[in-house]
Protein backbone atom coordinates (compact mmCIF):
# COMPACT_ATOMS: atom_id res chain seq x y z
CA UNK A 1 0.00 0.00 0.00
CA UNK A 2 2.90 2.36 0.92
CA UNK A 3 4.29 1.76 -2.83
CA UNK A 4 0.80 3.21 -4.30
CA UNK A 5 0.62 6.26 -1.86
CA UNK A 6 4.41 7.12 -2.57
CA UNK A 7 4.08 6.79 -6.10
CA UNK A 8 0.33 8.66 -6.06
CA UNK A 9 2.31 11.55 -3.93
CA UNK A 10 5.45 11.51 -6.50
CA UNK A 11 2.32 12.07 -9.29
CA UNK A 12 1.08 15.02 -7.72
CA UNK A 13 4.00 16.69 -7.32
CA UNK A 14 5.55 16.37 -11.25
CA UNK A 15 1.41 17.35 -11.80
CA UNK A 16 1.75 20.45 -10.14
CA UNK A 17 5.22 21.09 -11.56
CA UNK A 18 3.67 20.50 -15.25
CA UNK A 19 1.04 22.79 -14.65
CA UNK A 20 3.32 25.79 -13.34
CA UNK A 21 6.27 25.03 -15.86
CA UNK A 22 4.15 24.99 -19.12
CA UNK A 23 1.89 27.51 -18.00
CA UNK A 24 5.44 29.60 -17.55
CA UNK A 25 6.48 28.56 -21.03
CA UNK A 26 3.32 29.28 -22.68
CA UNK A 27 2.57 32.83 -21.07
CA UNK A 28 6.04 33.75 -21.72
CA UNK A 29 6.64 32.47 -25.53
CA UNK A 30 3.01 31.96 -26.97
CA UNK A 31 0.31 29.45 -27.65
CA UNK A 32 0.98 29.24 -31.22
CA UNK A 33 3.22 26.08 -30.88
CA UNK A 34 2.68 24.05 -27.64
CA UNK A 35 6.60 24.99 -26.37
CA UNK A 36 5.41 24.37 -22.52
CA UNK A 37 4.57 20.56 -23.85
CA UNK A 38 7.53 20.29 -25.34
CA UNK A 39 9.80 21.68 -22.97
CA UNK A 40 8.38 19.43 -20.14
CA UNK A 41 8.35 16.61 -22.05
CA UNK A 42 12.50 17.24 -22.62
CA UNK A 43 13.48 18.04 -19.25
CA UNK A 44 11.07 14.97 -17.79
CA UNK A 45 12.95 12.43 -20.51
CA UNK A 46 16.23 13.82 -19.34
CA UNK A 47 15.57 13.98 -15.76
CA UNK A 48 14.18 10.14 -15.96
CA UNK A 49 17.51 9.11 -17.60
CA UNK A 50 19.75 11.41 -15.41
CA UNK A 51 18.20 9.38 -12.28
CA UNK A 52 18.06 5.74 -14.26
CA UNK A 53 21.83 6.39 -15.20
CA UNK A 54 22.62 7.32 -11.32
CA UNK A 55 20.38 4.93 -9.61
CA UNK A 56 20.41 1.45 -12.01
CA UNK A 57 20.18 -1.56 -9.89
CA UNK A 58 23.65 -2.60 -9.38
CA UNK A 59 24.95 0.78 -9.77
CA UNK A 60 26.83 2.85 -7.99
CA UNK A 61 24.06 4.76 -5.90
CA UNK A 62 21.95 2.29 -4.69
CA UNK A 63 18.52 3.70 -3.92
CA UNK A 64 15.52 1.99 -2.90
CA UNK A 65 12.72 0.53 -5.03
CA UNK A 66 10.07 2.70 -3.54
CA UNK A 67 12.50 5.66 -4.21
CA UNK A 68 12.68 4.57 -7.75
CA UNK A 69 8.92 4.03 -8.59
CA UNK A 70 8.47 7.42 -6.64
CA UNK A 71 10.68 9.42 -8.85
CA UNK A 72 10.44 7.75 -12.36
CA UNK A 73 6.71 6.27 -11.96
CA UNK A 74 5.16 9.07 -9.79
CA UNK A 75 7.35 12.13 -10.49
CA UNK A 76 8.17 11.65 -13.53
CA UNK A 77 5.06 10.29 -15.40
CA UNK A 78 2.71 13.36 -13.79
CA UNK A 79 5.09 15.76 -15.12
CA UNK A 80 5.78 14.70 -18.77
CA UNK A 81 2.64 15.07 -20.35
CA UNK A 82 2.39 12.31 -23.30
CA UNK A 83 -1.65 12.45 -23.22
CA UNK A 84 -1.64 16.44 -23.75
CA UNK A 85 1.35 16.28 -26.95
CA UNK A 86 -1.20 13.35 -28.61
CA UNK A 87 -3.85 16.07 -28.27
CA UNK A 88 -2.36 19.19 -28.78
CA UNK A 89 -0.80 17.53 -32.34
CA UNK A 90 -4.48 16.17 -33.08
CA UNK A 91 -5.80 19.68 -32.47
CA UNK A 92 -2.94 21.58 -35.03
CA UNK A 93 -3.44 18.65 -38.02
CA UNK A 94 -7.14 18.92 -37.15
CA UNK A 95 -7.17 22.86 -37.86
CA UNK A 96 -5.04 22.05 -40.79
CA UNK A 97 -1.78 23.56 -39.20
CA UNK A 98 -0.05 20.57 -40.70
CA UNK A 99 3.17 22.03 -40.39
CA UNK A 100 3.30 22.82 -36.66
CA UNK A 101 1.42 19.29 -36.14
CA UNK A 102 4.39 17.41 -37.82
CA UNK A 103 7.28 19.63 -36.50
CA UNK A 104 5.60 19.03 -32.37
CA UNK A 105 5.62 15.54 -32.96
CA UNK A 106 9.10 14.95 -34.81
CA UNK A 107 10.76 17.38 -32.05
CA UNK A 108 8.84 15.71 -29.70
CA UNK A 109 10.31 12.10 -30.53
CA UNK A 110 13.84 13.28 -31.35
CA UNK A 111 14.42 15.83 -28.43
CA UNK A 112 12.89 13.42 -25.54
CA UNK A 113 14.99 10.34 -26.93
CA UNK A 114 18.12 12.94 -27.31
CA UNK A 115 17.40 13.92 -23.37
CA UNK A 116 16.94 10.34 -21.81
CA UNK A 117 20.28 9.72 -23.53
CA UNK A 118 22.04 12.69 -22.75
CA UNK A 119 20.86 12.45 -18.77
CA UNK A 120 21.60 8.95 -18.61
CA UNK A 121 25.53 9.73 -20.50
CA UNK A 122 26.01 12.51 -17.99
CA UNK A 123 24.81 10.45 -15.17
CA UNK A 124 27.19 7.91 -16.15
CA UNK A 125 30.31 10.27 -16.80
CA UNK A 126 29.65 11.59 -12.94
CA UNK A 127 29.82 8.58 -11.32
CA UNK A 128 33.47 7.73 -10.49
CA UNK A 129 35.24 4.99 -12.71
Amino acid sequence: MLDYILVMVGGALGTGARFWASGFIAEAAGELFPLGTLVVNVTGSFAIGLFAGFTDPGGPFLVSPRVRQFFMIGLCGGYTTFSSFSLQTLDLARDGDWFNAFLNAVLSFVCCIAAVWLGRILALALLPK
